[in-house]
């Protein structure tokens, strides 16, 4: 990692002051699988303060981390977790997906990013941010960026002295200069939310399957 993070600073020096302001980057890892994906629809849309109260919630009822599991909970359990109503649907929808095979880890892995994000995206509820998110901290993938992302956008305005937060088409835009290591860059910028913020991140819990 850190002959990578030398090679992002290099292309953009900008990048090189977040370590010395934040610290080292915290090298933050998600569980694969539907867990992973069941974590990502969590953290859609909402803070993550919230989201980290509604995954603690959610993980402790029995068998929500599984398909089947997941399959056979009430929707009136996960209602009293804290997800909304279309997040139940979300969460119904990836199991179902588990279930009957349109989503299989170990495809998901042989396939490269573009493919992996549509074959995510194909099942109701997991969008472009959340496929996203979860090849980058779950599969580990190098090169992929999610321009949706609002703390993203905010670090990046708050490093570079943006006037206002870049839309997704313009931070992608500005991504590219960090080919290929897209993933690391946001990696940074998440850090450097964190610090100027101080707000938590989902991943400051680890849960386990």
């Amino acid at each position: 990692m850190r002959a990578r993070l030398d090679a992002l600073t290099e292309l953009d020096p900008r990048l090189a002051g977040i370590e010395i302001a934040a610290g080292p980057l915290p090298w933050r890892v998600r569980a694969r699988g539907f867990a992973g994906l069941l974590q990502a629809i969590t953290g859609q849309q909402i803070s993550n303060q919230a989201a980290l109260a509604i995954w603690r919630r959610v993980a402790a009822l029995p068998g929500a981390l599984t398909p089947v599991g997941m399959l056979a909970l009430a929707p009136e359990a996960l209602l009293g977790a804290g997800f909304s109503r279309p997040k139940v649907r979300h969460a119904h929808s990836l199991a179902r997906a588990y279930a009957d095979g349109r989503l299989d880890d170990d495809a998901l892995d042989d396939m490269d990013d573009p493919t992996a994000i549509a074959t995510l995206v194909a099942v109701p509820g997991l969008g472009p941010w959340t496929a996203e998110v979860y090849l980058l901290f779950a599969l580990q993938r190098v090169d992929v960026f999610p321009a949706g992302d609002i703390a993203i956008a905010g670090a990046a305005a708050d490093l570079l002295g943006l006037e206002a937060r870049p839309s997704p088409v313009a931070l992608r835009a500005l991504a590219e200069s960090w080919r290929p290591h897209r993933a690391l860059a946001a990696r940074l910028l998440w850090h450097h939310w964190r610090y100027r913020t101080g707000r938590p991140s989902m991943d400051d819990i680890v849960v386990q399957e």
